[in-house]
């Protein structure tokens, strides 16, 4: 007879190290990428408050962060860029400045820790006077003029010593943009990180307070997608590796956790996820009610997002993770 009593699935639970034993999935610190908002200034280590934990760093200060988090053993950072506010402009042109933020920032981390893994965020959104991601025409945001800019801010990335570029701005065409634009440079070894379907998600407001990028008129539904949406990431992420993405990733992470299966499912390439900056708020501000256990809850979330199939996992939590692991 097979079934009950014969087969009982417990029997693989009742011993904590066969448990671990045959635990399916694993999070390591291998599978960790942390974001870090670096700031115009000096001496500058601003806290974001509908974030804790998180600030907005100068240069200096990022230098010491990342003192850390090669300490504790996390491989990667990706970097965001904060201007001065005067700067900013309808083109967005301190994002592709050869002395901008983030340029001034890359080198600052290549001399102090070359292992150091240094993945830049291209968007035009912190830069711009108007919040938006692309070039605006009586309020319109215009795909294909966007794409040189993008492409320029990646190449100006890379020329201060990036390792890998994280094009954010979900622009149709601008994933094969940079990659022309790099390989026209020599940079053919440089890969892409697409944030290739990048959902219109509810999420994202505490990283807007972060990182100064709030639009300053309407949102960004007409070229970040449709959260009702799953077939169409199957889409985008093929028209991003046509184009030449290495890696791509699903953001946000939680609430997309069956996107990430189904691209893992339908592409043979390295997927990333972005546990993002509402995620990470939601549990940060129930543990501090006391509402939630901190380390169990966010272990699991993780241990979920890769469980889905994300080979790499974006979040404000590596730092936490790697000294509990």
């Amino acid at each position: 007879m097979s079934g009950f009593p014969v087969v009982r699935p417990r029997r693989l639970r009742e011993n904590p190290v066969l448990r671990e034993m045959v635990r399916e999935t694993e999070l390591s610190l291998k599978d960790l990428i942390y974001p870090l908002f670096v700031i115009a200034g000096k001496g500058i280590k601003n806290p974001v408050a509908s974030m804790p934990g998180v600030y907005q760093v100068s240069v200096d200060n990022l230098v010491r962060e990342a003192e850390e988090v090669v300490k504790l053993g996390i491989p990667a950072v990706l970097l965001f860029g904060i201007p001065e506010p005067g700067e900013k402009d309808e083109v967005g042109s301190p994002a592709y400045a050869p002395d901008g933020i983030v340029q001034k920032a890359v080198r600052a981390l290549k001399k102090e820790f070359p292992h150091l893994l240094v993945i830049t965020d291209v968007c035009l959104c912190e830069y711009t006077s108007h919040g938006h991601c692309g070039v605006v025409d009586n309020g319109i945001i215009l795909n294909d003029p966007t794409l040189e800019l993008l492409a320029r801010t990646a190449l100006s990335h890379v020329e201060a010593g990036a390792d890998m570029v994280a094009p954010s701005d979900m622009m149709d065409g601008r994933v094969a943009a940079i990659r022309g634009k790099l390989d026209a440079h020599g940079f053919t070894y440089i890969p892409i990180l697409s944030y290739a379907a990048k959902y219109a998600s509810s999420f994202y407001g505490p990283f807007r307070e972060a990182a100064g990028s709030a639009p300053q008129f309407g949102d960004r539904r007409s070229y970040q997608m449709d959260p009702a949406n799953s077939r169409e990431a199957l889409r985008e992420v093929a028209q991003d590796l046509e184009e030449g993405a290495d890696i791509i990733m699903v953001k946000p992470a939680l609430a997309y956790l069956d996107v990430i299966r189904l691209v893992k499912e339908n592409f043979n390439c390295p997927v990333a996820a972005y546990n993002v900056s509402g995620e990470y708020a939601m549990i940060k501000a129930a543990a501090e009610k006391g509402w939630l256990a901190e380390r169990p809850v966010v272990l699991e979330v993780l241990t979920a997002i890769k469980r889905a199939g994300a080979d790499l996992i974006i979040t404000y939590f590596a730092k936490d993770v790697a000294r509990w692991l």
